[in-house]
């Protein structure tokens, strides 16, 4: 089994790869064990944020040299999933995940610690995108995932992040000019689109929905049916999908754990703190990271009080959402340090998302969650 430990670091922009490097060159990690990176970075989040694309190129770069790999090649080992939009006090930095060899005096104890496992999808078509091909490519993934951190019961997944591919504009006339046809011409809601099939396809695979119950019609459209452990960021800079499950085990031997909540709407700050009573957090200290998805509710009212922003035409429901839901975040913490995403469709329930906590499990109750 396995041995996870996390690092956050700081940055002071998308292509800042010095603190993994210090990290590298103190030895305080080893670029051979690293699984995964989660970051935020300060673009738009929109279609044309490539401050992800540029993000990943410039974090594989530095571990490529390590390894002794092409960058691409990095890109194939480590899994990179980066989210654009640090809107508000959400402050830019890298998540690096690194795995090794469980040690088997600490795994012998049988309390359930994080373990974490990879997988990626095959590119997806165009026209594959929001639909059957996307949910059930995903939903592989996860159980692909799954296995390879060692999880055997869905009940023990706590948060799955996923990063998918969008549509854009020489995509759609591609797939026209072979007589194909997009679920949507509009790029940015290609986003949506991608990120609604992908968590059902993570929904799929934990069990919170049935085979039956998914296809290309339920795609934005019944939000009844959804995944509480699901977070998916879309991007221009890939197109298949890469999924990292975060999940407990009694065979792993890291001291960390994780927990999850879901966050009802963007100020449900209770669902953060039920998320660290689970893990028996008495404070903040020994939280590594939290990890939250967000949107503008799509009836326009939250707790019963109409708002703007999904009416706002010069800045993007989900950049308001983000906003919101990292301030509360941040305020529970204590920190801006914070993996907030936007855009939750199919995510939890309409307007909220799920939440999810790390942290150190000798700072937490015995045994974790």
């Amino acid at each position: 089994m396995h041995h996870i430990d996390a690092f956050r670091i700081p940055c002071s922009g998308p292509g800042d790869a010095t603190g993994l490097q210090d990290l590298l060159s103190r030895g305080v990690l080893a670029a051979a064990d690293i699984v995964a990176v989660m970051g935020k970075t300060e673009g738009n989040g929109c279609v044309n944020d490539f401050t992800r694309e540029y993000a990943t190129n410039a974090l594989a770069q530095c571990l490529g040299g390590w390894l002794g790999m092409a960058p691409q090649d990095v890109q194939r080992r480590v899994a990179f999933v980066m989210s654009g939009g640090t809107e508000g006090v959400l402050s830019p930095h890298w998540t690096v995940f690194t795995r090794r060899a469980a040690q088997p005096h600490r795994a012998a104890s049988g309390d359930k610690r994080l373990t974490i496992g990879i997988a990626f999808t095959r590119d997806f078509l165009s026209e594959e995108i929001g639909r059957m091909p996307q949910i059930e490519a995903t939903a592989a993934a996860v159980a692909q995932a799954m296995r390879d951190g060692g999880i055997d019961d869905a009940s023990d997944v706590h948060f799955v992040q996923v990063k998918c591919p969008l549509l854009t504009s020489a995509q759609m006339a591609q797939a026209r000019a072979r007589g194909a046809v997009t679920v949507t011409a509009d790029t940015y809601e290609s986003m949506a689109y991608s990120r609604g099939a992908s968590a059902l396809g993570v929904a799929l695979a934990t069990g919170e929905v049935d085979a039956a119950q998914v296809g290309d019609a339920v795609v934005l459209r019944q939000w009844q049916l959804y995944s509480s452990v699901a977070s998916v960021s879309a991007g221009i800079e890939l197109d298949h999908n890469v999924v990292i499950v975060m999940g407990m085990s009694a065979r792993a031997s890291s001291d960390l754990v994780v927990a999850h909540a879901v966050m009802a709407d963007v100020i449900d700050a209770g669902a953060v703190r039920s998320a660290m009573t689970a893990l028996g957090l008495p404070q903040t200290d020994g939280i590594v990271n939290v990890f939250a998805k967000a949107e503008a509710s799509p009836d326009g009212v939250v707790r019963g009080q109409r708002h703007t922003m999904l009416v706002d035409s010069d800045i993007h429901s989900t950049r308001h959402a983000r906003a919101a839901a990292g301030a509360v975040v941040a305020s529970v913490v204590g920190n801006g340090m914070v993996y907030v995403s936007g855009g939750a469709e199919h995510q939890g329930p309409p307007g909220g998302g799920p939440v999810a906590v790390i942290a150190r499990a000798h700072q937490a109750g015995e045994g974790g969650a």
